[in-house]
């Protein structure tokens, strides 16, 4: 196994050294993204939590946070673009661009048809039920003639998980050579089961399905030290890490793979045979998480004039109506309420140059990975 961990800023000649760049894991307003994490966030912070209980009673329908979702801002054409953009005008090297939106795969399909973007793979993050947690799969390069009959297969297991089935899936997905099989953010706890709780799903997950996964995920908007024991879980089920953005804002991804491959399935062959990867952490990693994080909120509800879901965030927020039909806020609302107004006023302070400096100046940090040394023990593979 070749693994190795490079840094930009540390050296900026290093792509010179390769052909090609590959972006994985990156979101479009295809992916819908849950907003269940909002009451347990308000609940730690009184006045918010002040705030919401106040417009929860005076709210015609109840907000139910479970069904709520918000969308990333961009477009494929976009997502698209703003990653084949740094990888090709700012490193100079030929590109590969996986969009893995979740259990939905519109992007790439759409993207297919267009001539500057025909070779995108066709890719998804697949949402995975398991014990009292969730683990998200990045699932790149599907065959183009089976992938959506694939997807409702998995969709499936996703709506009615049985953990004795999922083997047989993950099997099915590594019959296909050139399909490459990504354990995204392993030790996120999406489902906010408690750290410890979720590391022994994950260890339960991995026992019975590690020999059916690729490589494990480094995320770019996940921080130093779990992406350190990333690095660490990967060495000790003997899979290499990759890069994975997880992009869901306008900020290209903070990593890359960097490849000689000419094809992302050559790509995918020296992940899954030679366990072999490349992952080069780009400058905006350095910057503080929070402050990453809250310009993807940014991002979300900045006004875009041309967008298919519509110009304010309240058209791209989605809640169930009085019959649990799904519509977009701003046909619930005849405004957004005053304190979120508020907030968001608040938030964009962000974006005055000032302001902005010293956030992105907050938890700068010069730590870089540690990778144990090659031949050191694991479990079996």
């Amino acid at each position: 196994m070749l693994n190795q961990v490079t840094y930009l800023w540390n050296q900026p000649c290093l792509p010179q050294l390769f052909q090609t760049a590959i972006s994985l894991h990156g979101h479009t307003h295809y992916s819908k993204e849950s907003l269940d994490f909002i009451p347990d966030f308000a609940s730690r912070r009184p006045l918010l939590r002040w705030a919401l209980a106040r417009q929860e009673r005076r709210c015609a329908i109840p907000p139910d946070f479970s069904q709520a979702y918000w969308t990333p801002p961009l477009s494929p054409r976009g997502a698209y673009e703003v990653e084949r953009s740094q990888i090709e005008d700012r490193l100079g090297l030929a590109s590969f661009v996986s969009l893995t939106d979740h259990d939905n795969i519109k992007a790439p399909l759409l993207l297919q048809v267009l001539p500057q973007s025909h070779s995108i793979p066709v890719s998804v993050e697949w949402s995975v039920p398991f014990g009292t947690t969730l683990v998200h799969l990045g699932v790149h390069n599907l065959p183009k003639t089976s992938a959506q009959s694939v997807l409702d297969t998995l969709a499936t297991y996703t709506v009615a998980p049985r953990e004795e089935r999922l083997p047989e899936l993950l099997a099915m997905l590594n019959d296909v050579s050139d399909t490459l099989i990504v354990f995204n953010h392993p030790l996120w706890d999406l489902k906010s089961v408690g750290r410890a709780s979720h590391r022994r799903s994950v260890e339960h997950f991995l026992s019975r399905n590690n020999q059916f996964l690729h490589a494990f995920e480094l995320g770019g908007l996940r921080g130093w030290r779990e992406n350190q024991e990333v690095v660490e879980l990967a060495h000790v089920w003997k899979r290499p890490v990759i890069a994975g953005g997880d992009r869901h804002g306008a900020e290209p991804s903070a990593n890359l793979n960097l490849t000689n491959a000419a094809t992302f399935a050559e790509f995918a062959e020296e992940v899954r045979c030679d366990r072999r990867a490349h992952v080069l952490f780009m400058p905006q990693y350095q910057s503080s998480l929070a402050s990453r994080i809250l310009q993807t909120v940014l991002d979300v509800i900045r006004e875009y004039p041309v967008h298919p879901l519509g110009r304010m965030w309240d058209q791209r927020v989605f809640h169930p109506d009085a019959n649990g039909v799904m519509q977009p806020l701003a046909a619930l609302w005849r405004k957004p309420p005053g304190f979120i107004e508020a907030t968001f006023a608040v938030l964009r302070l962000h974006e005055i140059s000032l302001v902005s400096r010293l956030a992105m100046s907050v938890g700068r940090s010069r730590s870089e990975f540690r990778l144990p040394p090659l031949g050191e023990g694991g479990k079996a593979a």
